[in-house]
């Protein structure tokens, strides 16, 4: 590893995940063990921790560095399947479960993890390696349309068609296979005082695409409160405004006792009531934490609590 992956509001998500010592947690994207390291030392004899990554190099990491500690079963599948994951560990709930949206700092950085526009290497983006389409394969397959509407919609980026035009213009002649080689294409097009955060939302709506995620989030959300016991809590710490939108609106919804229409005279749409919404408002990092952790200042924290 390049360099260590600092965990993003370590103390506030634990707080509000562990309620019992002894109980048995879900943690989504177990990364390289930060939140894992503080929810087992939070953890009695008889707790334990079920915890999942898709990116191979992480998995293998946390395989060796939590070698020799039984309270901790590890899975090299997408988050999403918590359910599958908790029915082959014969359990029927968790009393907590965990989900760090991130992308860590080792695979932002590291260039042989294929997610760095800052050095040369392959543009791929995924983040299980098992997916067969690359961000190569999408912006030299798909029409000019459909990547500036990603570039659009998963970016938030105004300049999306002049940079689509131009990626369409440069694979006529040849594949575009490299960060470096999109990197450029976008800067023909932007303001060289802009290139950093346009450079970022593209690739930002590029993984975010090559990756499904928002439909992988909302996949997990619901799959992850139909296995969360009574009490438990439902912790989830996003980084954009497309995530933070869909937990908010997922806790809300899950909030509800009903949703028929306002002038309904009785109630017959059978809506249970899921979730209470223990923070009105998205917990944000502190100052400090900010300053010590650049990659911290997005981040949104969020926590319900199942009925």
């Amino acid at each position: 590893m390049t360099r260590t992956h600092i965990p993003v509001l370590l103390e506030e998500s634990i707080d509000y995940l562990v309620t019992k010592t002894n109980g048995v947690y879900f943690e989504a994207t177990l990364g390289f063990g930060g939140h894992t390291e503080k929810i087992l030392s939070r953890l009695g004899k008889k707790g334990s921790i079920v915890s999942t990554d898709v990116d191979q190099y992480a998995f293998d990491y946390c395989k060796n560095k939590f070698n020799n500690e039984d309270r901790i079963k590890l899975y090299n599948f997408n988050f999403s399947l918590i359910d599958v994951i908790a029915k082959i560990e014969s359990l029927e709930f968790f009393d907590g479960v965990l989900a760090d949206i991130g992308v860590s700092s080792y695979q932002l950085d590291n260039a042989a993890a294929g997610f760095s526009y800052s050095t040369k290497s392959e543009l791929d983006l995924r983040l299980d390696k098992n997916l067969q389409k690359t961000a190569a394969d999408f912006i030299n397959n798909e029409s000019e349309d459909t990547i500036a509407k990603i570039i659009f919609e998963y970016g938030e980026e105004k300049n999306s068609r002049k940079i689509a035009r131009k990626i369409s213009e440069f694979r006529k002649i040849n594949r575009i296979e490299t960060t470096d080689e999109l990197k450029e294409i976008i800067s023909l097009v932007t303001n060289p005082r802009y290139l950093t955060k346009t450079l970022s939302r593209v690739f930002q709506a590029l993984r975010i695409h090559v990756n499904d995620e928002l439909a992988v989030l909302k996949s997990f959300l619901e799959n992850a409160v139909s296995v969360l016991a009574k009490g438990g809590r439902l912790v989830v710490i996003s980084y954009h405004s497309l995530e933070d939108r869909i937990v908010k609106e997922f806790f809300k919804y899950e909030n509800l006792t009903c949703v028929c229409p306002p002038d309904a005279p009785i109630c017959t749409c059978g809506k249970v009531k899921r979730l209470n919404i223990i923070t009105r408002k998205p917990i944000a990092p502190s100052e400090i934490e900010k300053q010590n952790n650049k990659r911290a200042r997005s981040a949104k924290l969020r926590v319900a609590e199942r009925v």
